[in-house]
């Protein structure tokens, strides 16, 4: 038996490349490149709509969350993440209960912020997160004061998914 050999990969691709009609062949190569560039493409843009809650693997996840949230005024959305006995304390107005942190924030217009020194702290079902922060924008039509600000958050894993249950502006960062 002089053809006594086995076919290899490449035996059969060859033979498949020479047995399919040219113009097969031509659809053939579109399709495979589509589907190699494809992939690699975004053809929808994210949902205007959409979250990244649910893409928030820890405590700074969440924060980034919470402060894209005030960014784009999704005080809906915001709320949701809110426990019903969140509680909020700042340097200048005290304490405020759910229903009047979420009316303190919708005073805020962001531009832009930065979150930094981030330091995420986990007990069995809690975050404590805190950060600094550098705002820029509004608040109540009065430009923000420069610099950072430190923060710290509270978010607690219940059935309806993590909720902050309260959060502390502690002031400028000490330099």
């Amino acid at each position: 038996m002089a053809n006594d050999r086995r076919l290899t990969t490449e035996d059969f691709w060859t033979t498949a490349v020479r047995i399919l009609p040219m113009k097969s062949r031509s659809a053939m190569f579109v399709f495979l490149s589509a589907m190699l560039l494809l992939p690699g493409c975004t053809m929808w843009r994210e949902h205007p709509g959409s979250s990244k809650w649910t893409d928030a693997t820890g405590g700074e996840g969440l924060e980034r969350s919470f402060w894209r949230e005030v960014k784009d005024k999704r005080w809906n959305e915001l709320d949701h993440h809110l426990a019903g006995n969140y509680i909020a304390i700042t340097p200048e107005e005290g304490r405020f209960d759910k229903a009047g942190a979420l009316a303190h924030l919708q005073q805020l217009r962001l531009d832009d912020y930065t979150l930094g020194d981030v330091q995420t702290e986990m007990n069995s079902d809690t975050f404590v997160v805190t950060y600094t922060i550098a705002m820029r924008g509004t608040f109540a039509g009065q430009p923000l004061p420069p610099g950072p600000v430190r923060m710290m958050t509270v978010w607690q894993k219940q059935k309806a998914g993590w909720m902050a249950i309260a959060h502390s502006v502690l002031g400028p960062e000490k330099k």
